[in-house]
Parts: C-alpha cells; sequence; structure tokens
C-alpha cells in the first residue's frame, strides 16, 4: 500500500505540534524548585520599594516550598524501598518450594505411602493424651497414644498407616488431640506442617502466597516455622 503524502508544507509543522502537546500536558500543574526561584525574583522585581516583604514571610514561603520538596523525595525513596522489599520477600518465598511449613489448621490430604507431621500444643500440662487420626467421616483409623506432656509444643509423626498396620487410602483426615487437664477432659491444640509447592508472586491484595500441598494457600507474613521437608 502506497502512503499519499500531502503537499502543503505547513502538514510537517501541524503534525509536529499535535505530538509535542501531550509532553506539556504531562508536566501540567507541577512546580519545581526553580520555577519557585524564578517567581520569587519576578515578584521581588515587581514589589513597592515601599512596602517590602517582610523577612518571615519570605521564609515561610520558602521553608512551606522545601518541606514540600522533601516529602515528594521522601515518598519517592519509600516506593523505591517498598520494590525493593517486595523483591527480597519473593526471593525469600521462592526458596521455600519443595519444603514444609507449619499451618495453623488440623486437617490435611494424604497421599499414599506418606507421612504427615504434626505438632500438638498445650497451654497446661496434660495426662493421658492420645493422638486420634479421623477421615472425613469422623471414624477413627488410627489411635496413637502420647501420655502424659507438659506445657509447651511437641512435634509428632503419622506414619500413614491405619490401626490394622496397612496404609491408608489417599484423601482428606484430621489429627484430632485429647487428653486430661486438670482432671477434666479436654481437646488441645493439633498443626500440621504442608509442603509448599509453588510461590504466587502477586496474591490477592499484593501479598506473597505460599501454595501448600492439598489446594490450601497461606500469605508468607503467615509462616511461623519452617521445616527442612
Amino acid at each position: 500500500m502506497e502512503t499519499i503524502k500531502g503537499t502543503n508544507p505547513l502538514d510537517g509543522l501541524r503534525w509536529q505540534q499535535g505530538n509535542a502537546a501531550p509532553k506539556a500536558e504531562k508536566n501540567r500543574g507541577l512546580l519545581t524548585q526553580a520555577d519557585f526561584f524564578a517567581l520569587l525574583t519576578k515578584e521581588l522585581s515587581h514589589q513597592d520599594p515601599t512596602k517590602p516583604v517582610e523577612n518571615n514571610e519570605m521564609i515561610s514561603q520558602m521553608t512551606a516550598f522545601s518541606t514540600t520538596d522533601g516529602v515528594t523525595k521522601l515518598n519517592e525513596k519509600f516506593t523505591e524501598f517498598a520494590s525493593s522489599m517486595s523483591s527480597s520477600q519473593a526471593l525469600q518465598a521462592s526458596s521455600l518450594v519443595g519444603r514444609s511449613v507449619l499451618v495453623d489448621e488440623n486437617s490435611f490430604s494424604l497421599k499414599e505411602g506418606e507421612a504427615i507431621q504434626g505438632k500438638l500444643k498445650a497451654d497446661k500440662a496434660a495426662s493421658n493424651v492420645k493422638i486420634y487420626v479421623e477421615n472425613t467421616a469422623g471414624e477413627i483409623i488410627q489411635t496413637v497414644p502420647v501420655g502424659d506432656v507438659k506445657k509447651g509444643e511437641f512435634t509428632f509423626t503419622w506414619d500413614g498407616k491405619g490401626a490394622d498396620g496397612k496404609a491408608a487410602k489417599e484423601g482428606a483426615y484430621r489429627f484430632r488431640i485429647a487428653g486430661l487437664v486438670e482432671g477434666k477432659a479436654s481437646e488441645l491444640k493439633a498443626m500440621t506442617y504442608r509442603q509448599v509447592n509453588s510461590v504466587t508472586l502477586a496474591g490477592a491484595g499484593g501479598s506473597i502466597l505460599l501454595n501448600l500441598s492439598g489446594g490450601n494457600s497461606m500469605k508468607l507474613s503467615d509462616v511461623v516455622e519452617v521445616a527442612q521437608s
């Protein structure tokens, strides 16, 4: 296809003017420090000699402009700092892929032949503590006697086998921990470790999300403990 060019020598000039307008529009309304001093010089050159500008007024104007200019530069530095922090967090999150993190949940997804690690949390000393492994129907497929525990957190591992010694089927399960606290039957808190499969760098609200085994996700800022695997 051929391009038809006009013969009017002003066509090129109009085209150049049309492209220069956006640049002026971009800087519209911005007052730089050079502009401020140009205006101040103009003001001084036209002032009434019998009514000079008060020193306090001039100092106040210069202080106000300096403060505004300083805040603008500070905002720019904070933007650069936030960008640097995001990059650092992304690098930190990517190093967690393939490792396990502690999740404040007692439910988990089991793969055949897999062992699941969990954590027991006792706010007070407890006795006759037992860990129950239940399926989604609430059926107990394994019971692990623990005995007496002191106040604190204790890590445990389920080998993925049922009471019959056979590997449990793949699916969803949960840990339920019960014992006697001050002589009363009580539920103790159970947490699980989940493997990090991938990382989403721009999740909801701009947060970095860890995509865990079992389909759940958690914010990087919510991680309280990281395990080797």
